[in-house]
């Protein structure tokens, strides 16, 4: 039998809690967590995930800025929207809406966060502190995974757990978060990617396998063991019948019953990402606070 890890659930559940720790900061008459968003270009996936960011800060109650810029900004208009919110007394932490346009560097826009307020967890301060196992900002996806894992009580600690994917956003900061020397870690990884051969070799072994890919339908049943757990990242959209649905990364039909746990798709680890990047800013707004 294969039981639904359910994200929707276990989101809502974390709402709750980061309602309740709102209203008490509003009873101190303390000034609410501020979270900056910059999203540049008209990338309709990303312009739908930062409304719902947006939203969800709107109905937890805390501040919510966003800057959006024309699809061929220049680098150098980014980094002074960058260089703004680093120093915005309000903002405690922001992000920058990813993907970015292909003629951006990257690497650069995450260089000039301040490692204080990114609470994506992507500069390489707070990715170091992370694999270190010390205190700082996680991913908010890799982030969302251990704490829905947490939350079903689900056993990390001597598993074997094979990461399919190796991007900075998914991969690698999961694949550091489940072998970290942590109550909630201790696991032995395996992180594969394109150039990995025979990739049903290390999946069949596995016990948990965490698949963000992008191409729907990837993992089947019969590249895993009976009784594996299965965590898929991948939203990925399809067209079926004149219709748009949502496809995880995982074939969902035919590692049904065969596996143990499946986080569905949607409704599995997207809304838990959200809760966690709100978490994340609510952290940095503490840090700000002790530090003034």
């Amino acid at each position: 039998m294969t039981e639904l890890l359910n994200g929707k659930q276990i989101a809502l559940d974390i709402k709750k809690e980061i309602c309740e720790e709102i209203e008490k900061i509003k009873h101190k008459k303390k000034r609410l967590p501020h979270l900056g968003i910059i999203l540049s270009g008209n990338n309709v996936e990303s312009i739908i995930y930062v409304n719902r960011k947006i939203k969800e800060c709107n109905n937890i109650g805390i501040s919510c800025s966003l800057v959006e810029l024309p699809k061929h900004s220049s680098e150098k208009t980014i980094l002074q929207e960058i260089h703004k919110m680093n120093n915005h007394p309000l903002i405690d932490g922001f992000i920058i809406q990813l993907p970015i346009e292909p003629h951006i560097n990257v690497d650069n826009l995450i260089l000039s966060i301040n490692p204080e307020k990114d609470v994506d967890g992507f500069h390489p301060a707070n990715f170091g502190k992370m694999a270190l196992n010390m205190n700082t900002f996680f991913p908010a996806t890799a982030y969302g995974i251990i704490k829905l894992l947490q939350k079903y009580k689900i056993k990390i600690s001597g598993k074997h757990t094979v990461v399919i994917g190796r991007s900075r956003i998914v991969g690698l900061p999961i694949s550091i978060l489940m072998s970290r020397k942590h109550f909630l870690g201790n696991s032995t990884v395996t992180l594969t990617h394109t150039y990995t051969n025979n990739l049903y070799v290390y999946t069949k072994q596995a016990d948990i396998i965490i698949v963000a890919v992008g191409i729907p339908g990837f993992l089947t049943g019969n590249m895993i063991k009976k009784g594996a757990i299965l965590i898929d990242v991948g939203i990925n959209k399809i067209n079926k019948e004149m219709k748009t649905m949502l496809k995880g990364d995982i074939d969902f039909d035919s590692v049904f019953g065969k596996a143990s746990y499946i986080t569905p798709v949607p409704g599995g680890i997207g809304p838990m990402t959200i809760m966690m990047l709100i978490k994340n800013t609510i952290k940095a707004a503490y840090k700000r606070l002790s530090s003034n």
